[in-house]
């Protein structure tokens, strides 16, 4: 099975290097937004059109009105195009759905600075890579994954440069462990295990709260364009980046160990986006990145060869009782312990929904990964690890 890895790694370059990459980034954002000017100059003359002109259009220019573009690679500037025309794909897409369309807009100096990079200008020996025009860079760690390099990303966070790397691996099925799981996530817990297994929420912006706004305040006193304000900026910059890697962190532990032991795992198909409108919780639910935990779970399960059954959104897994299945009506966010008043039972909230996402797991195929939705009596539409789609009661 072919599957596709990506790999960050920080880069060490020196000044001279540093450079270049600045220029390479601005040579993206200016193409980019070049490409745009043409895009809607053209539209409004009532023609069609598409990248592939633009990039015509743009190259059999460049060394005459845009020299500069010259002294970087070529796919700085090639690959804005590319983006260009998925921006506007997104938008049209949009637009036929009748949801807000987000019409493309023109790159701003120091926002997302990054440019690519294509297979075959990419190489590797050991903790250096190659880069057009530019030679050996150091990197900090050497590359984990063996195989076909497919493309290359470097971008710029605070003062510090990195390097994606996206690598096609063929590897072979593995045997999965035998016990059955559930998972259930939240806020006050990332996420709670039915074997008993509790993955602390880090908190990682409300605990960085204090410091970033002194460092907010420090950025807002300081004269605009000075040196002192972009000194204050970069710390800014680098306090974020530190609080991103810590909840990245604990997730990818979580995520790791939570698939590495088991067979079929039982999780919830939670509307994150509809939780985030309540104003009590979206900023506890963004510091939790839920939508990013569940991602990462389901893509480390298909590489383990773990099935995955996912609820339905509306399957009461808290108001549940995992011993006898009463359900109850009403179920305060407050209450943190359940109770059941049939059989008696007390049990943490969060542990009773994860051993009733188990039972969902338990009597779902155990031989398919389930991508549809689950439910005491519905039929859900399963894939087996392979990719071959059927119907299977549940």
């Amino acid at each position: 099975m072919k599957i596709q890895r990506s790999h960050k790694i920080r880069l060490c370059p020196n000044n001279r290097q540093a450079n270049y990459f600045a220029r390479a980034c601005g040579v993206a954002r200016f193409t980019y937004n070049w490409g745009l000017s043409e895009w809607r100059k053209q539209y409004e003359a009532g023609q069609k059109p598409n990248w592939y002109g633009l990039a015509r259009q743009f190259n059999s220019t460049k060394k005459q009105k845009f020299p500069f573009v010259t002294e970087v690679t070529k796919y700085a500037s090639a690959r804005a195009f590319v983006n260009l025309s998925k921006a506007f794909q997104n938008f049209f897409r949009n637009v036929k759905a009748g949801r807000k369309p987000g019409y493309p807009r023109y790159k701003r100096k120091g926002i997302r600075n990054s440019f690519y990079l294509g297979n075959d200008v990419v190489k590797f020996d050991d903790k250096y890579v190659r880069v057009p025009k530019l030679g050996w860079v150091k990197m900090r760690e050497a590359l984990r994954f063996e195989g076909k390099v497919l493309s290359a990303t470097i971008s710029r966070i605070a003062d510090m440069w990195f390097m994606a790397v996206r690598v096609e691996q063929e590897i072979v099925k593995p045997v999965p462990a035998s016990p059955v799981l559930g998972v259930d996530v939240g806020i006050k817990n990332l996420a709670v295990v039915s074997d008993g297994r509790v993955f602390e929420n880090p908190k990682a912006l409300k605990r960085a709260e204090a410091r970033l706004r002194m460092l907010q305040k420090s950025v807002s006193r300081k004269q605009k364009r000075s040196q002192n304000r972009k000194k204050a900026v970069l710390r800014l910059q680098k306090q974020h980046y530190r609080t991103s890697c810590i909840r990245r962190d604990a997730t990818h532990k979580a995520t790791t160990a939570i698939t590495k032991g088991c067979s079929v795992l039982g999780i919830e198909d939670l509307n994150i986006r509809g939780m985030q409108k309540n104003r009590r919780l979206s900023k506890a639910l963004s510091d939790a990145s839920l939508s990013e935990f569940l991602r990462q779970i389901e893509y480390k399960a298909q590489q383990l060869g773990v099935v995955v059954v996912k609820a339905d959104k509306f399957y009461p897994s808290s108001k549940t009782c995992s011993s006898c299945g009463h359900v109850k009506t009403k179920l305060a966010l407050s209450e943190r312990t359940y109770k059941c008043e049939c059989c008696g039972l007390v049990l943490d909230r969060d542990l009773n929904a994860a051993v009733n996402l188990r039972n969902l797991a338990v009597g779902s195929t155990v031989s398919a990964c389930c991508l549809g939705s689950s439910g005491s009596s519905s039929k859900s539409k399963t894939t087996d690890w392979a990719g071959i789609s059927r119907k299977s009661a549940s």
